[in-house]
Parts: structure tokens; C-alpha cells; sequence
């Protein structure tokens, strides 16, 4: 068992084992299944996610607000043409993808939350393209990703109405941060300095959705958040440590997050959600919903 991120590290480095191992031997524990039963749940909710990932690049959803409809697709075609490459584009597009959707009602795995379902999913397909790995061990590195929200969890929060989107689409980050670390053959220090960097990255973000919906500038975030997660991986891998360690990252994020007014906390009262626009969107939004459209 493990509480914090220290107690994590310091049994996968005393026992000689990886990160992974650590958290699926919890699981194992925690829930009396075989470690086959769990990486065979694990790869269904990966399932999930590989069709999530796809499915709007493929075909436009209409979304509840209608205000990222087509955005995945779009960004799907524009990848030959992105500065930040073929890698960092697919997964842009792929990371909206998900969010359309959820925006639509489709199925996602919420990982931490629905908010921020886009960011581990494309992260983990795209670098399983790349680097040609197995289902089996993107298994893995879920465990490490799972490892690093429970730890979230334990010391903080992952709601965006209570600690805001820092908290979700954060959360999302260090552990798509530490996913791909682990894939890439890093140390558990290396793990959790890009899960660290990653949530100091977003750290203070307010929630803002727009029309209370989980469109704008939800979708957007995921893309962004999902490119905080590689850039942090690839300083861990560099060698940079956090300056900081990641369980006081954590708590320092849920300080904040405890700071923050309650109108930059989901209730669409602050942020872009207050801005003219918004509020004519909200209007719209309303009349829909009142007129049964």
C-alpha cells in the first residue's frame, strides 16, 4: 500500500521493480483479482479510449452546445501542415477528439474525469504508434497514470468544482506526464518529476466551461494540457528534476484550488464564461432547452 508519491517511489526503488508493479500489486489487493483480471479490465478501458481518440476525426458529433463540432476533424487534417510535428499533432486532434465525444453523449473513459478525458487517451494511442507497443504495455503505464491520480486523490482533489481546471485537466497531465515517462524507460524519480512538472505547468487554471457545458474551452485544454504532458516528459527524460516534489506539487495545488473564488469553480460566473459572448451562448442555449430542441 501507498499513500504518497515518496512511499511509491521508495518501494519500486527498494524492491528493484517498476512503478507499475507497485500500483497493480494495490490494485490486486484492493480489489481480490488476479493481475491477468486487471490488465484485461484495464485493456477494455483502453478500448474506450483508442475509439474515443478516433471516432470525431473520422466523423464531426453533434455536440450538445454545438461549439466544438468538427474541431477534432479538423485538426485531423491540418497534422501534415503542424509546426509541432506529426507526433504532437495527432495527438492535438485526437485529444479534442475525445472531448467532442463527450460533448455528444458518446462513450468515454473518464481518466480522471469526463472533463479531461482527451489527455491520457491520446497520449498513450499516439505513442503506442510510435514506439510499437503492445496492448499489455500501455496496461502498464495506465497503472502508473492510475497511480499518480489515487495519489491526487488521496491528497487533493480532481473536481473542477472544487479545485478547478487545474485540477482536472491538471491531474490529467501529470499522469499522462508519468505514463509516457514510464514508457520511455524512466526512473520512478523521472516518473514523478514529469507528473510534478506537469501539474506546476497548469497550476492556478480556473474552470470556466462556458454555458456550464463541457465544450469551451474544455476541448482546447485537453489539446494544450495533452502538450504540457509530452514537454513535461521530455524534460523528466533530460534529466531536469522538479524542483519541487510531486506530493507537495499536490498539495499546493489543492491550496490553491481552496483559494479559488467560486465563481472560477465550474459555475460558468467568471472566467470566459462571463465574457458576452458566453452569455449569448447561454442564452441560446437556454431557449433550446426550453423550447424541448
Amino acid at each position: 500500500m501507498y499513500e504518497n508519491a515518496a512511499e511509491l517511489i521508495r518501494q519500486a526503488e527498494e524492491r528493484d521493480v517498476p512503478v507499475w508493479r507497485v500500483v497493480l500489486e494495490n490494485e490486486m489487493e484492493l480489489t481480490e483479482r488476479s493481475e491477468a483480471l486487471v490488465l484485461e479490465e484495464l485493456q477494455r478501458y483502453y478500448g474506450v479510449m483508442r475509439a474515443a481518440a478516433v471516432s470525431a476525426i473520422k466523423e464531426p458529433r453533434d455536440t450538445v452546445g454545438m461549439m466544438i463540432k468538427g474541431d477534432a476533424q479538423r485538426m485531423g487534417r491540418y497534422v501534415p501542415q503542424a509546426f509541432s510535428g506529426e507526433y504532437l499533432g495527432t495527438i492535438l486532434a485526437r485529444a479534442i477528439s475525445c472531448s467532442e465525444v463527450n460533448a455528444s453523449m458518446g462513450k468515454i473513459c473518464a481518466c480522471p474525469t469526463a472533463g479531461a478525458c482527451g489527455i491520457l487517451p491520446a497520449v498513450l494511442l499516439t505513442t503506442q504508434e510510435r514506439l510499437s507497443l503492445s496492448d499489455r504495455e500501455i496496461a502498464q503505464a495506465m497503472l502508473v497514470a492510475s497511480g499518480i491520480g489515487a495519489v491526487i486523490v488521496k491528497q487533493a482533489t480532481v473536481s473542477g468544482a472544487e479545485g478547478g481546471c487545474q485540477a482536472e485537466c491538471g491531474a490529467a497531465a501529470a499522469m499522462a506526464a508519468g505514463a509516457l515517462t514510464s514508457l520511455r524507460g524512466g526512473t520512478p524519480e523521472q516518473i514523478f518529476d514529469a507528473a510534478a512538472i506537469a501539474l506546476k505547468n497548469i497550476m492556478g487554471l480556473i474552470c470556466d466551461p462556458v454555458a456550464g457545458m463541457v465544450e469551451a474551452p474544455c476541448a482546447k485544454r485537453n489539446a494544450s494540457q495533452a502538450a504540457n504532458a509530452v514537454i513535461s516528459s521530455d524534460l523528466a527524460m533530460a534529466g531536469i528534476r522538479s524542483v519541487i516534489p510531486f506530493d507537495e506539487v499536490v498539495d499546493a495545488m489543492y491550496q490553491v484550488g481552496r483559494q479559488l473564488p467560486y465563481q472560477l469553480r465550474e459555475t460558468s460566473l467568471g472566467g470566459v464564461a462571463a465574457s458576452p459572448t458566453a452569455q449569448r451562448i447561454a442564452k441560446r442555449a437556454g431557449a433550446r432547452t426550453i423550447s424541448g430542441e
